[in-house]
């Protein structure tokens, strides 16, 4: 009997926000394919079932294209997408080489560019009853407000939701193309961008809904985005970042407090 379950793709899926991704779409039933350039320390896994570890560079466009045209292969079809791999160290812009910021830009924009061009010519022979396919963007609050430190990053996931407002209009009906546009998140690198326990608990307070978001609150929104459920939904931009951040002008005023 042929394998009908969704076939889904997270790049940077071995660990931190990716692995929750994988995690969710596993236990959603779905067959799940994680790729980085090293595999996990552990595996990914959730509900009795494993994701499949495959290498790949994604910044290298032709490795992309070998890797999708095999997925599909093996699998029979790509479903969905979800382009998580991205980061980047704290640095500021005049204290850091061109070349520094250059690979940033390369991981955080061009490579889910290719990611999305690898799989699009794999999605783009679905047979009109199997419903549209789905690509979701990880994006930052970094791309939609100033980013000292982390400039390139945002300025990079501010282009990456762009070029996903672009691709849905492109590539429907065939695909549709949304961003998770991701705010403060807890990971087991968290205490390189907030400190300690106590500078992660001071930043969770800076938020509206009093916590980071964990890797599951990510995983349930790509779900929700790569299912029937999201048909309707295409060239859209999904805030995750518990109510945003408390305008730092509401504590330095000497009024209403």
């Amino acid at each position: 009997m042929t394998d009908t379950r969704q076939v889904v793709v997270v790049t940077g899926g071995t660990r931190g926000v990716g692995a929750g991704i994988a995690r969710g779409f596993l236990a959603a039933g779905a067959r799940v394919v994680v790729c980085a350039r090293r595999p996990p320390e552990h595996p990914v896994e959730a509900a009795g079932a494993a994701a499949e570890f495959r290498p790949l560079d994604l910044r290298d466009a032709e490795a992309a294209h070998r890797f999708f045209a095999e997925v599909a292969a093996d699998h029979g079809r790509v479903d969905a997408l979800v382009n998580n791999a991205g980061g980047t160290p704290f640095g500021l812009l005049a204290e850091s080489a061109p070349a520094r910021q250059a690979k940033i830009v390369e991981l955080n924009l061009l490579a889910p560019l290719y990611a999305s061009l690898a799989a699009y010519e794999v999605m783009r022979g679905r047979e009109p009853g199997d419903g549209a396919a789905s690509i979701t963007m990880i994006g930052s609050v970094s791309g939609s407000r100033p980013s000292p430190g982390t400039g390139a990053y945002g300025a990079a996931k501010a282009g990456l939701e762009n070029l996903a407002r672009t691709m849905a209009v492109e590539w429907a009906p065939k695909v549709r193309v949304n961003t998770v546009v991701l705010g403060l998140a807890r990971t087991e690198s968290a205490h390189l961008h907030y400190g300690d326990e106590g500078g992660i608990a001071e930043v969770a307070r800076t938020v509206p809904l009093g916590r980071l978001a964990d890797p599951s609150d990510v995983g349930d929104a790509c779900v929700f985005l790569a299912s029937d459920s999201a048909r309707y939904i295409s060239g859209a931009a999904l805030h995750l970042h518990g109510g945003g951040e408390r305008p730092a002008f509401l504590d330095a005023a000497s009024v209403n407090h």
